[in-house]
């Protein structure tokens, strides 16, 4: 693997994003080239599945049963990751964001052209999408923390980033 810089965020339980407290954001600026064939055959060879390519939510939501990649192809995105006191990132071309099972993220305004592709781990194909609030809340803890950990990095494979930031 070349030497990436990536960078780790984490975010506290704020009573509506349960957010996860035992695994980090995982950002990787300029990591693959915004080729959506090239992505797509990169999860794929990493064991990433159930694909889609579209942007992201413009309301605060989250996956309680899965962890998800989303990579930057076209346009700029701004994200807020963590919940409404999260943190807002940037996205451009090629910018990878592996988001923990829990963690909250919301399009917070993005170019027209901004498309995303993104994935899940084998067996969260077909994540359940829960909006931010106090009706959705109330177990989301425990089912957060039961979600398996991938075997591979969806980019780098076995020893990416992503293994690396979420080692035991």
């Amino acid at each position: 693997m070349p030497e990436l810089d990536f960078e780790t965020l984490q975010f506290k339980d704020d009573g509506l994003v349960p957010n996860n407290p035992a695994l980090p954001v995982v950002l990787m600026r300029a990591a693959i080239q915004a080729d959506k064939t090239l992505v797509a055959d990169t999860y794929s060879a990493n064991g990433w599945c159930g694909r889609w390519v579209w942007t992201v939510f413009d309301y605060h939501h989250y996956h309680p049963d899965a962890h998800e990649v989303l990579t930057c192809l076209s346009g700029h995105g701004d994200i807020l990751i963590g919940g409404p006191s999260g943190r807002t990132i940037g996205l451009s071309p090629g910018d990878v964001c592996v988001l923990p099972a829990g963690v909250g993220h919301k399009n917070e305004g993005a170019s027209r052209d901004f498309e995303v592709i993104g994935a899940y781990p084998p067996g969260q194909e077909q994540p359940e999408i829960r909006e931010a609030n106090r009706e959705n809340y109330p177990g989301m803890s425990e089912r957060i923390a039961a979600v398996a950990l991938p075997r591979t990095c969806p980019i780098f494979g076995a020893n990416g980033p992503t293994m690396t930031a979420w080692a035991a």
